[in-house]
């Protein structure tokens, strides 16, 4: 399987050597359930883009520091190619400001949140049970790091899982496309490092609970093995 990562942004250059970029998090996610799998990386953030939508089995769009509102070339190139995609039922995945851009891109609403800040660990209720899932769950824990929200959905989504404090974290858009808002590819540690370098834009009280949060597991495995499942099925 040949999987093409739409990278968004890169980790914060102090926390490179310690917890390496993005797509050697995605690559361990991922590889830990298909372990000849091809991730390859397109800096769209760069605009460097895919030639071809057919380059690759499926698509993973990464998070971002940018917000999907931001007025930035390359996110309005990768709105572009969302749409291209999904028009041609090309499997796609995206990953917190993936999954707002998807969410834009196919006629939603994506704004700062007034519930500001998530951080930490999201404990999330799963409300419907689709075939790559595999095996029913009530619920599932991931990390997270947002401001902004999906409020406003495109036509034909499901709602597969939500939080009281995100209501759509995670959706399916036809049959070919599903995003989340939390970070399957965060480590706990990761977690915490990137918490620490945005503490004078995180309220304390939220840095706190967010931190005091991460006592409990995510559930990265579950979520690896549903994306792998999604793009297999």
């Amino acid at each position: 399987m040949k999987l093409g990562l739409l990278l968004c942004d890169d980790v914060r250059p102090e926390l490179i050597k310690e917890h390496k970029n993005y797509p050697d998090m995605f690559a361990t996610l991922l590889k830990k359930q298909q372990p000849d799998l091809e991730l390859v990386t397109y800096r769209v953030l760069d605009m460097k883009f895919p030639t071809r939508t057919s380059d690759c089995d499926g698509w993973l769009i990464s998070g971002s520091r940018h917000s999907a509102n931001d007025a930035f070339e390359w996110i309005t190139a990768l709105e572009d190619f969302v749409r291209k995609l999904h028009s041609e039922d090309r499997k796609l995945v995206g990953i917190c400001f993936g999954h707002q851009v998807i969410v834009k891109a196919l006629g939603g609403k994506v704004v700062e949140s007034d519930q500001g800040w998530g951080v930490g660990m999201s404990e999330n209720s799963l409300l419907r049970h689709k075939p790559w899932m595999e095996t029913a769950v009530d619920g599932f824990n991931l990390l997270v790091s947002h401001k902004d929200q999906v409020v406003e959905l495109p036509e034909s989504t499901d709602v597969l899982a939500a939080s009281d404090f995100c209501p759509y974290y995670m959706l399916q858009f036809g049959e070919n496309c599903f995003s989340v808002q939390g970070h399957p590819e965060f480590s706990k540690e990761y977690s915490a490092a990137l918490m620490d370098s945005r503490r004078n834009s995180i309220p304390e009280h939220v840095f706190n609970m967010g931190m005091e949060s991460l006592i409990q597991r995510p559930d990265s495995d579950v979520f690896g093995r549903w994306i792998i499942n999604f793009f297999k099925n």
